[in-house]
């Protein structure tokens, strides 16, 4: 193990840190707040930690697996620690594990909070809660590599072990070119939002709160109503719009720069990410019309609104969907599940890892048929590659096992089986709100501080797809 390029590699990513405090930092002392010194004081504290380690001394600068996975699992685990400064500082969060778990949940864009009244808090630590859902979205250390390519270090293992999805291809051949292209469009894709937002009647504050929380599927809102509380069609259209687009695997994007729509409308991925959003729409919107809406209009809206923010795991909401009926609310629990594409924002199992499963269970059941029959599976007319399909196959039982596991721990907590399910599930895929105990008018402040830390790390592991995080708790991962 590299541990000195580690430490330095982690001492550079406090460093960005320091940096990310300053707009709302900026926005404190704009507004003469309460939280201005809060934040300078965080400053000052990962300054004093990061500069020693961005300085350390380092064999070389050669990253291996071992070295990317260790400075991604810490690195996440580490900005969470020091991005909780701000809340319990100012005094907005008292309790360490209370900030810890919001400031995980905003990173890991997951958007659960144990904040019962948001509304009280000042405009510098709200801009900070969801500013931690735009640097996290496309990954914090990738966002650190398109900024500071020049901390010394090769990149692509460290892009591999942060991108979502089973497959993490460099769209051109340098990592840093990579990491700039994603955020070229992440960043045009947050300001084309914000100004759509403000002709909506947002103040420039609030339509960066809510860009921030709908660019990285966050979800994170400056009311207590989340988007409900604008009660505006055009708001709600367009951050539904805008959900769906950052479902949508980012690589794409530099396609449609390129003007390859081809690629774009073949891709197999974004067809059956387009296919479920729309079956899901039209399902709900018909169970629902009659029966909690009486028109056509305001039942299509809300459906896509919640369909838009639970595939996405943006965690958005418009209404109180805890109360539609058992066959919609059934619909947003499968999403749960589904989530959006591979190299986009959004968390959950993955749109692309669906995609492989059908093909792999077309494949054995052909199979029967043609038992000496040779059947790769294609996707886009590329043969996927026997090791991914294993590691499908492993992510999904593993998925589905911490799920189980998971709801049996919180469980302890006697809530209910179907409100532990729904919190298992909602922080492991990055979502949010989930239904009844944690439904949308409900927050986790009532969570025992164990159980906090424990969704903490569900979050964490959701976010990095769990393996990068267990393979740290083998032994012979640490062994040279």
């Amino acid at each position: 193990m590299n541990y000195g390029v580690v430490i330095r590699v982690l001492g550079n990513l406090l460093l960005f840190k320091a940096i990310a405090l300053i707009p709302p930092l900026t926005l404190a002392l704009y507004d003469r707040s309460s939280d201005r010194m809060a934040f300078i004081y965080s400053i000052i504290l990962v300054l004093i930690v990061g500069l020693p380690m961005a300085r350390f001394p380092k064999k070389n600068n050669k990253i291996k697996s071992k070295e990317a996975l260790t400075i991604v699992t810490l690195g996440w685990i580490l900005v969470s620690i020091f991005g909780s400064l701000p809340f319990v500082l100012s005094g907005s969060i008292p309790s360490f594990i209370d900030a810890f778990f919001e400031t995980v949940s905003g990173l890991t864009t997951t958007g659960a909070t144990i904040i019962d009244d948001i509304e009280i808090l000042p405009r510098g630590i709200l801009f900070w809660r969801s500013f931690t859902h735009w640097l996290g979205g496309m990954g914090i250390l990738v966002l650190t590599l398109a900024i500071f390519p020049t901390i010394g270090v090769g990149g692509f293992q460290i892009f591999k072990a942060e991108s979502p999805g089973p497959i993490s291809d460099k769209i051109v051949p340098r990592v840093k070119d990579t990491a700039a292209i994603l955020y070229t469009a992440y960043l045009g894709i947050t300001i084309l939002q914000t100004v759509l937002l403000c002709f909506g009647g947002m103040s420039l504050y609030e339509s960066l709160v809510h860009t921030f929380g709908t660019v990285g599927t966050g979800g994170f809102s400056t009311k207590n109503a989340s988007i409900g509380a604008f009660d505006s069609s055009y708001i709600t259209y367009v951050i539904s719009i805008f959900m769906i687009a950052s479902g949508v695997n980012f690589a794409l994007y530099y396609e449609l720069y390129k003007g390859r729509w081809r690629k774009i409308i073949l891709n197999s991925e974004f067809k059956l990410y387009i296919t479920i959003i729309i079956v899901s729409v039209f399902l709900i919107t018909l169970n629902m019309y009659g029966n909690i809406y009486t028109s056509i209009s305001e039942t299509f809206k809300h459906s896509l609104f919640q369909v838009a923010s639970i595939i996405t795991t943006t965690g958005y909401s418009t209404a109180n969907f805890d109360v539609w009926g058992n066959f919609s609310k059934g619909i947003l629990f499968f999403l749960m599940f589904v989530g959006g594409s591979a190299g986009s924002t959004a968390g959950s199992i993955k749109v692309i890892r669906l995609l492989i499963m059908f093909k792999l269970i077309k494949r054995e059941s052909q199979k029967l048929l043609h038992p000496k029959a040779y059947i790769p599976i294609t996707i886009n007319n590329k043969i996927i590659a026997p090791d991914i399909v294993a590691s499908v196959i492993s992510f999904f039982f593993l998925y589905l096992l911490v799920f189980a596991l998971g709801t049996i721990v919180i469980s302890l907590e006697d809530i209910g089986l179907v409100s532990s399910m729904s919190a298992v599930a909602a922080t492991l895929g990055n979502i949010g709100p989930g239904f009844d105990f944690v439904g949308p008018t409900h927050t986790y402040s009532q969570f025992s501080g164990a159980s906090k830390l424990f969704l903490s790390l569900l979050m964490l592991f959701g976010r990095l797809e769990l393996f990068t995080m267990i393979v740290l708790f083998m032994p012979s991962f640490w062994k040279d």
